[in-house]
């Protein structure tokens, strides 16, 4: 990152700037860009440079919508860099076809909206995602400044926060997604690479937003599922920071549409509506060429209405305005025709000379133009298959200056969860839709204004706006949240503390846990075998003469034997109930007695076998339940069910029931890694101990150890340990950094 700046600027990273830059006629021309993100944001950053008047202001960085040649580049990022704001990200035609069209939009667009029989899964396609994102990560590395807050925008961006947090550790960093977030019986459906992919590319956010409560869950599940990650409220513990998970409803700007509905210009456009349909009721219906927003199903819907009524013929009209979209995807080309054979069929079967029952039109339109047809039509038809959120249902009901007017809205957009007042219907059901325009129509004025003014009243308050600042707010108390979490991360000067009085020291000595701190956690404990790196590190330290190394672990001594017992090395079994000096033998604490488990081993093969993945290790002196391999859905209830069994049961027993890392163990009380840190310690004048563990059975040890001890928690959570670090990745460079030390 660059040089430090004492003010806080906002750098807005999407797919699209919200200036479009196109060559015409060997002229750069430069003019705004349509779409609901580009609007909103543009609607709340003007009111961010008025509200914040001692801040830097923003950046937004973005692709400018055609392919700019490399001659004229240069040009193009000062105009906008000094003009609007922008920092543009130059793509080519091939770029764009397969990341845009190919991945965002035949694979994460289809199967986001619940339609997996439109989902492509090409290798191609996915590399070019990943390579793309990349170039954002590279625009934006030179840019950032200490203090600035990245809000990334949408599902074509999905990996670029973990890219950027990379790079960046200490960025804060907000994602939103603008659509669906899928069940995961659907996102699982994605090659476990790109969906494990998505899931942390996103999770390096501080903070992910979605439009609804129903999109959250899905995500959370998705992760708890697919990535193993539970969460509290929403917070996500993950070993390098704290990310959560929260709802969002997008707003609109509700003035923008109440003033656009007053003015001259709309006021002309529709005087001429009215002309145009002398004195017909009309119902309209506004979206963008798009299988997910049930075009189709709508237009079958109004053809029921007019077979069932037949009061309607020449009274009512159906105003489908359809938007370009993607020109050139298969199944809008398809779609396209579709729409124009059923509105063909149903002006053929019912229509007059002097009454077309469908009005279409396959074009953009203006502020105006959108805003006059808001404002004359009797009905708003929003019925998509699928919708993230849909601003037009909320755009029809801002624009009705008098209150009157009846939105007709699909269950399955997001704005339902918040636009409950409006007829609820299910785009699927024809006959519901069909029934739902009728009673629309039939509506007296008075039940229009009672729905719409409560409608209104709740836009205006949660407008976009309020909705970017919310967000923004909360991404912000999460740079809190990161600094209470990461306090005791070891930092660069700790660090050097800690290798200086290594290398000073005339006695060491080391006690390292094994799982989650020298290797990483797999999905069974027999794949956990060292690499070879830390067979050679561990050699290393140990034969340095000043060095006792102790790996103190939960496992069975025979592992440990077979994996490490070549080594000049201490090692502790069981987390201390059997021990073994450098070249010695093993030797146990005093015997404890094990009659419980013959109980007990019972207990955990039920609950084993009700649980499909799980499996109980036995050791000598303690019995661990594993479900590393379970569904986590699943194991979570049993998992509490067989704790409070065994707490049950255990009462009055030398017994300890010890919740773990997807595990539950159950070992003889007394003994733990503190009190065998102590075999090691006594009779030996330390200058320097380290102690490197991962989980509770750790916090014995750093308990037990003398206070100037150096003590380290793999993760970042809470400790009695004086640092954490965030994963076995910077514990095995922090050894290697102590093997080489010379000071």
């Amino acid at each position: 990152m660059s040089s430090s700046t004492s003010t806080r600027r906002l750098v807005i990273v999407s797919n699209r700037l919200p200036i479009t830059v196109r060559l015409e006629n060997g002229t750069i021309a430069y003019g705004e860009s349509a779409g609901g993100l580009a609007t909103g944001l543009s609607s709340f950053l003007d009111s961010y440079r008025s509200h914040f008047p001692d801040r830097e202001g923003y950046v937004w960085v973005g692709w400018p919508g055609s392919t700019i040649p490399p001659d004229h580049q240069e040009n193009v990022r000062q105009t906008l860099a000094e003009q609007h704001r922008a920092l543009p990200v130059f793509l080519s035609g091939e770029e764009m076809d397969e990341f845009y069209l190919g991945f965002c939009n035949k694979t994460l667009w289809p199967l986001f909206h619940y339609f997996p029989s439109y989902t492509t899964y090409r290798e191609d396609y996915w590399a070019r995602y990943v390579a793309v994102n990349e170039r954002f990560a590279e625009a934006l590395k030179p840019l950032l400044l200490p203090d600035d807050v990245v809000w990334i925008q949408d599902y074509h961006l999905m990996l670029l926060p973990q890219m950027l947090r990379a790079h960046v550790p200490q960025a804060l960093i907000g994602f939103f997604l603008h659509i669906p977030f899928p069940s995961f019986e659907l996102f699982r459906l994605l090659p476990p690479r790109w969906r494990e992919a998505i899931l942390e590319g996103v999770l390096g956010s501080d903070l992910v937003g979605f439009h609804t409560y129903e999109y959250t869950r899905h995500f959370l599940q998705s992760v708890l599922r697919i990535l193993g990650h539970d969460h509290s409220l929403g917070r996500i513990v993950l070993p390098a920071h704290v990310a959560r998970a929260e709802t969002y409803p997008m707003g609109i700007d509700f003035q923008r549409f109440v003033a656009a509905a007053r003015d001259p210009e709309t006021e002309a456009e529709r005087n001429e509506i009215r002309a145009t349909l002398r004195n017909m009721r009309s119902i309209l219906s506004v979206d963008r060429l798009d299988y997910s927003k049930g075009i189709l199903n709508r237009l079958e819907a109004y053809e029921l209405l007019l077979e069932r009524h037949p009061e309607y013929h020449g009274a009512v009209v159906l105003i489908a305005v359809v938007v370009p979209s993607r020109i050139g995807v298969d199944q809008y080309e398809t779609m396209k025709r579709q729409i124009e054979e059923i509105v063909g069929r149903i002006n053929g079967r019912f229509g007059t000379v002097a009454w077309t029952p469908v009005i279409y039109q396959y074009r953009n339109l203006g502020l105006h133009s959108l805003s006059a047809l808001y404002s004359v039509s009797d009905v708003g038809l929003v019925t998509p298959l699928r919708d993230g959120m849909n601003l037009v249902a909320k755009e029809y009901i801002a624009s009705r200056s008098d209150h009157t007017g009846v939105l007709v809205l699909s269950e399955m957009a997001g704005a339902a969860k918040e636009l409950g007042e409006a007829l609820i219907v299910n785009p699927n059901d024809r006959g519901e839709m069909a029934d739902a325009m009728h009673t629309a129509l039939q509506m007296p004025e008075e039940e229009q204004r009672q729905r719409n003014i409560v409608m209104q009243e709740r836009l205006l308050r949660y407008d976009v706006t309020r909705w970017a600042g919310e967000f923004l707010k909360d991404l912000g108390e999460m740079e809190e949240v990161r600094n209470r979490f990461t306090a005791k991360l070891l930092t660069h000067g700790s660090r050097g503390d800690l290798l200086r009085s290594y290398a000073e020291a005339r006695q060491r000595q080391l006690f390292l846990d094994y799982d989650g701190t020298l290797v990483p956690f797999v999905r069974h404990p027999s794949l956990a075998k060292p690499p070879e790196r830390l067979h050679r590190l561990l050699a290393q330290l140990a034969n340095d003469p000043r060095n006792s190394v102790v790996i103190l672990s939960g496992r069975d001594r025979a592992s440990l034997d077979r994996w490490l017992g070549h080594l000049p090395i201490g090692l502790a079994a069981e987390h201390g109930f059997w021990l073994k000096d450098a070249g010695g033998q093993w030797m146990n604490a005093p015997h404890p007695s094990t009659d419980w488990k013959l109980t007990l081993r019972a207990i955990l093969e039920q609950h084993a076998d009700r649980l499909p993945g799980a499996f109980v290790e036995e050791k000598e002196f303690s019995m661990v339940w594993h479900y590393r391999s379970s569904d986590p859905d699943q194991a979570r209830p049993i998992a509490a069910e067989l704790i409070d069994q065994l707490t049950s049961y255990t009462t009055g027993l030398n017994v300890q029931v010890l919740p773990g890392n997807k595990v539950v163990e159950v070992r003889t009380a007394g003994i733990h890694k503190g009190t065998a840190a102590s075999h090691w310690l006594s009779g030996r004048m330390n200058d320097h101990i380290l102690a490197i563990g991962d989980d509770w059975t750790d916090e014995d040890l750093f308990r037990a150890l003398p206070p100037n001890s150096f003590t380290i928690r793999v993760g970042i959570t809470n400790t009695v340990a004086l640092y954490n670090v965030r994963g076995p990745e910077d514990v095995l460079r922090l050894l290697e950094s102590l093997a080489l030390s010379h000071f």
